[in-house]
């Protein structure tokens, strides 16, 4: 299969750079498959599990926070505010963000600490599925 160079940029390091076959991950309006040749664009990404499938056909899962896609000929770059691997994520940690959210949406909060608080959860929500996926 054609394979493409996909990277994931944070703003404290490279997360991933490779040659891939196809890379799965979630814009505003639902998942999309790039696979080589792609159609060139440019897109806002949402918190989720991204899935890598390798040059040699390994499929690889990771959490990337919201960000910007931009699909080239011969590249395809995500950058996002962070990125983590399934044995990176602090499952606790994650799930007392998603207690901390979800009572702030309980709340009576103004509707600016309510965006805020969901925005959270589906991080929160993001990091724990794919702390699921170990690859």
């Amino acid at each position: 299969m054609t394979t493409y160079l996909f990277e994931i940029h944070t703003p404290y390091r490279m997360f991933y750079t490779n040659s891939v076959e196809s890379v799965v991950v979630r814009l505003i309006d639902g998942d999309i498959g790039v696979y080589a040749k792609h159609t060139f664009f440019t897109a806002p990404v949402c918190a989720g599990v991204i899935k890598i499938k390798d040059k040699k056909g390994e499929e690889h899962f990771a959490f990337t926070s919201e960000g910007i896609l931009e699909v080239k000929g011969h590249k395809t770059v995500l950058m996002v505010d962070s990125a983590e691997w399934p044995s990176e994520i602090d499952k606790d940690r994650a799930r007392s963000a998603k207690k901390k959210a979800e009572e702030k949406l309980a709340s009576n909060a103004p509707k600016f600490e309510l965006d805020n608080a969901k925005l959270s959860l589906k991080r929160a929500e993001a990091r724990l599925k794919a702390a699921e996926l170990q690859s």
